[in-house]
């Protein structure tokens, strides 16, 4: 039986790209998995499918409609998993929001001061009230963990300056959440993926004819997740940014096609 049979986690911005990776990952380890963002219905890239699929992996999947651009609504979705459930065991901070149009490329000057809002408001400041909404519950776990999603991007430059500053935002924050938890015994650890083919990844591709064949795909990210938070020494890794690359080699994964990339990221540092 898996270490995480039966734990309660919450993946937001789960209804596609590596948000709902990882929730598949942790639906095949038999989690409980609340998935948040703000398309629903019936269409593959919705939280209500996500779901499903999570459940059909093993675990159970739950959705909750959420724009994690408004607090209201961020609180309210706390505030109905705690009439639900006794403790969050697991919170894994993946909402974000591209752009429309995305800011690939060019000078800040040319991007809408939207872009800001975008990136930082739902890449940082979102993945913070999530995490000031969630702190209760999680004191409530016998191990609990937050997982935050961020990228290379918070140490080199990638689309655009303010995406940089979103990631290491959220890498900072993260480091000291780290600090302000440890005495609770909750590890927080910043996750980086590398290249992913998302939905929005592929989609691009077919106009900018990508070469995605050594790409991650998002249940791969994800079970570099399920593998990381079932890890004996996790709370030895708090504070530190552990990169998918690394957790694939370590724990030996596979994505859904039995094969891994093997062309490691080549503009990195670890801190």
């Amino acid at each position: 039986m898996s270490s995480l049979q039966g734990k309660i986690a919450v993946v937001t911005g789960a209804s596609r790209g590596i948000g709902k990776g990882i929730a598949l990952a942790l639906g095949e380890q038999g989690c409980v998995v609340y998935v948040t963002g703000r398309t629903t219905g019936e269409g593959e890239r919705t939280i209500d499918n996500t779901a499903r699929l999570v459940t059909e992996a093993g675990g159970e999947g739950r959705a909750i409609a959420c724009d994690h651009g408004n607090d209201a609504e961020i609180a309210a979705l706390f505030e109905r998993i705690s009439n639900e459930v006794p403790c969050i065991d697991i919170l894994v901070n993946n909402v974000y929001k591209i752009p429309n149009p995305p800011a690939w490329g060019g000078g800040y000057w040319d991007h809408p001061i939207q872009v800001w809002d975008d990136q930082v408001g739902i890449g940082l400041r979102a993945h913070y009230v999530a995490s000031w909404h969630a702190a209760a519950l999680m004191f409530r776990s016998e191990q609990a963990a937050m997982i935050n999603v961020s990228s290379p991007g918070g140490q080199s430059y990638h689309f655009s300056s303010s995406y940089g500053a979103g990631k290491a935002g959220l890498d900072r924050l993260t480091a000291d959440m780290a600090i302000e938890l440890q005495p609770k015994n909750i590890p927080a650890v910043v996750l980086y993926p590398g290249s992913v083919a998302t939905e929005f990844i592929q989609d691009a591709a077919k106009e900018r004819e990508m070469d995605l064949s050594q790409a991650q795909t998002p249940l791969l990210v994800g079970r570099a997740v399920a593998s990381l938070l079932a890890a004996p020494d996790l709370m030895a890794r708090t504070g530190t940014i552990a990169w998918v690359e690394d957790l694939i080699e370590e724990f030996d994964l596979y994505d859904e096609n039995g094969t891994r990339p093997t062309v490691r990221y080549a503009d990195r540092t670890h801190r």
